[in-house]
């Protein structure tokens, strides 16, 4: 039998990034708070994100075929709370290009897939989908890198899940 409150705590101190992850199908944006996201080949580079069966991205990234990965950096912890819940649709503001340039209230751009990604991230990784696995309450989505941004040189040090009050695992 194992312990419930044991396999908690174990699982929420293992390390784990926080990021948003942007999705688009069609005309819908959404940006979520995940810290399930991990690179899982070098080549092609493919990134895996464990997307909530319930969530608006899960149905956004299988439907759109894409996602994107906002890495931030340390001192934007608040901006993660702004993507706990979908953004509303209200909240997304559109250019005379018909590309998003802000979602509730921070500023975006639009990866090559259409994905947004947030202005104030440290790097971004925009995805196509490769592989999609079935979990249970979440799917593996596999996506092969098909466009970055970032800074020159270093990355300042970026948001982990133990920067903030927040836990989720277990």
């Amino acid at each position: 039998m194992i312990d419930e409150r044991l396999r908690r705590r174990v699982l929420w101190a293992m390390p784990s990034g926080l990021y948003v992850v942007g999705s688009r199908a069609g005309n819908e944006r959404n940006l979520m708070t995940a810290n399930l996201v991990q690179q899982v080949a070098t080549s092609p580079t493919l990134v895996a994100a464990a997307i909530d069966a319930q969530a608006v991205t899960h149905r956004l990234v299988d439907e759109g075929g894409c996602f994107a990965v906002s890495l931030l950096p340390r001192e934007r912890r608040a901006v993660v709370r702004r993507f706990v819940k979908p953004v509303p649709a209200t909240s997304v503001v559109l250019g005379e290009d018909g590309r998003a340039t802000t979602m509730a209230g921070e500023a975006v751009a639009e990866g090559v897939t259409g994905s947004p990604v947030l202005a104030v991230a440290a790097g971004w990784l925009d995805c196509e989908v490769r592989h999609r696995l079935d979990l249970g309450s979440h799917s593996l989505f596999v996506g092969e890198v098909v466009a970055v941004g970032g800074p020159e040189g270093e990355l300042p040090p970026l948001l982990r899940m133990e920067d903030t009050r927040m836990n989720y695992g277990g």
